[in-house]
């Protein structure tokens, strides 16, 4: 196996404009550099993984759009909790991930420089980690590469997270850091939440212990058969910490501990202990550790930064396979998916209900209604919007504060509007008291092929996700509004365990932009009159801000 190059030339710019300065970071696999964009006199945290041969060039498509669209999902879905991905390119088969300047220091250096935590600063650390992990599973998004490398602790003690849209995209199973990889990965088994969850366990067993659960053996290979093969040594300096660390790191990915489970646990060490909690203070800066840089110090960097990493952190690991919904419950259970050519999905059926994290006593979901293979909507053929107030009887025209415009059933109104700086954002619309959602995303990333997008980048992603995803039909290219145009139809079970149907259309506006419409419904009142109705009234009358 090759593994990325422990020395790369700095005399050379990655993608004709970066400079690399120093190493912040190094795993099996990955390097993580502190660079300069010489373009924009800006800092940047440029990430260095080694891809498998590669002879047409495929897999370095792949991995450079998936890298984008997951960032711009996961910064819709937690911004200024994931790194800003500005760009990716690949050259001489390494992978370069370039994201905006972070004002922190990856876990992995902390902990070699510091030594280990007390458990209470670990818990705080963990707490913020399982945050980002809750937004991306209520998505239907594992990261599957999580490790202290992938952690960076701003100098004020709050957390960032690095790496969504590796998975697959490297030599082995989880080579980045084979001591933080699951079981299941171990075996080169399909992943889920629950990887993430194990790896959170061995991230709160190292910050407490000061080494990972499973040492390094040197060959990935060794590492990873140890961790799928051989007992955990119990933790002997995290207090009460040492159940939860236990539950997490179970073999067993359906043993493991849910979410809300390791929330209450975390949340009581903070609580319950108050006199460690105020010891524990935030993170001191390592001075001294990124001091390289041209004509600036580190300090005068960061200063032309931070605010953006705060404002639209990870805005552009850009628009991955899904913006599915989240777990919010204004959302209705029912919130659809992001386009196929939007950088987001939104679907609540995929919030929450992930296989990593069963409920203590499962409660068994209610059975489909829904016929075993329903026949898809015919795309529907364009017309023009009613003229006057010829809307059908209980629908008005709603006026978006983002420009665009489309009728409503009357009592509907904006559930949620998330956004990724100026490059996308989404607007959930609908009624509290009703399970039907419409959700219109907007993007400024996409390839030039609507049935493309679909079928490479957003089902892959629904596919893995929770919910037991079946799509319904082809996905039919078409037109619409004189554009290029893509419909797409699947079931999914929602967090409440009801089977839900969604109808997507994606469709370019040109210069890379593009938009969507999903329209989510329970599958048992799919071909309802009312719903059908519905459907068509939004496809007649949406307008973007253009029109």
């Amino acid at each position: 196996m090759t593994m990325v190059k422990a020395h790369v030339s700095t005399h050379e710019l990655v993608a004709g404009r970066y400079r690399l300065l120093e190493v912040l970071h190094r795993e099996t696999n990955r390097v993580c550099w502190y660079a300069e964009d010489v373009a924009a006199g800006r800092p940047r945290l440029i990430t260095q993984i080694g891809l498998p041969d590669d002879p047409d060039g495929e897999t370095a498509r792949r991995a450079t759009s998936r890298v984008l669209r997951m960032a711009e999902t996961m910064g819709l879905v937690r911004p200024g909790q994931v790194a800003t991905v500005l760009d990716a390119a690949v050259e001489a088969g390494t992978l370069w991930i370039i994201t905006e300047w972070i004002d922190g220091t990856p876990l992995g250096e902390l902990l070699t420089h510091q030594g280990a935590f007390n458990y209470v600063r670990a818990a705080r650390i963990g707490l913020e980690v399982l945050d980002v992990l809750e937004g991306a599973h209520g998505e239907g998004i594992t990261h599957g590469e999580l490790s202290p490398g992938q952690v960076f602790v701003r100098d004020q003690g709050s957390v960032v997270l690095t790496g969504f849209g590796l998975t697959g995209t490297t030599l082995v199973p989880r080579v980045t850091a084979p001591s933080f990889a699951s079981p299941e990965q171990a075996r080169d088994e399909r992943i889920g939440p629950a990887a993430d969850l194990w790896a959170l366990g061995a991230i709160l067993y190292t910050m407490v212990e000061g080494r990972p659960p499973f040492r390094d053996r040197d060959r990935p290979e060794a590492t990873l058969r140890g961790v799928d093969r051989l007992p955990l040594r119990s933790p002997v300096h995290a207090g009460p910490l040492a159940p939860t660390i236990q539950a997490l790191l179970r073999k067993n990915s359906t043993e493991r501990l849910t979410r809300p489970a390791v929330r209450d646990a975390l949340s009581r060490v903070l609580t319950e202990d108050p006199d460690q909690a105020l010891r524990s203070l935030p993170t001191p800066r390592l001075r001294g550790l990124y001091q390289s840089g041209p004509k600036w110090s580190r300090r005068t960097m960061v200063a032309g930064t931070a605010l953006a990493v705060v404002t639209v952190s990870v805005a552009v690991l850009a628009v991955t396979r899904q913006l599915p919904g989240t777990d919010d419950s204004a959302d209705s259970g029912a919130a659809p998916r992001p386009s196929a050519s939007a950088p987001a999905t939104d679907d609540d059926a995929g919030t929450g209900g992930q296989p990593a994290a069963p409920p203590p006593t499962p409660t068994p979901a209610p059975p489909t209604t829904a016929a075993p293979t329903p026949t898809p909507t015919p795309t529907p053929t364009p017309t023009s919007p009613p003229a006057g107030n010829g809307l059908p009887a209980g629908f008005r025209t709603y006026n978006s504060p983002e420009g665009f415009s489309v009728a409503l059933p009357d009592g509907w109104k904006p559930l949620r509007t998330t956004r990724a700086g100026d490059l996308a954002y989404r607007v959930i619309l609908g009624n509290e008291d009703d399970p039907r959602t419409l959700a219109v995303t907007y993007s400024e990333r996409v390839g030039p092929d609507p049935v493309a997008v679909w079928r490479d980048d957003v089902e892959p992603d629904l596919k893995k996700g929770p919910g037991d995803y079946e799509r319904i039909g082809e996905i039919r290219a078409t037109t619409y509004q004189g554009g290029k145009a893509a419909d797409i139809e699947w079931l999914v079970d929602d967090s409440h365990g009801t089977r839900v149907r969604t109808f997507g259309r994606g469709f370019l506006i040109g210069e890379g932009r593009s938009f969507s419409l999903r329209w989510t419904t329970p599958a048992k009142d799919w071909d309802d009159a009312a719903n059908q109705q519905a459907l068509d009234t939004f496809l007649k009358t949406f307008r973007r801000p253009s029109d």
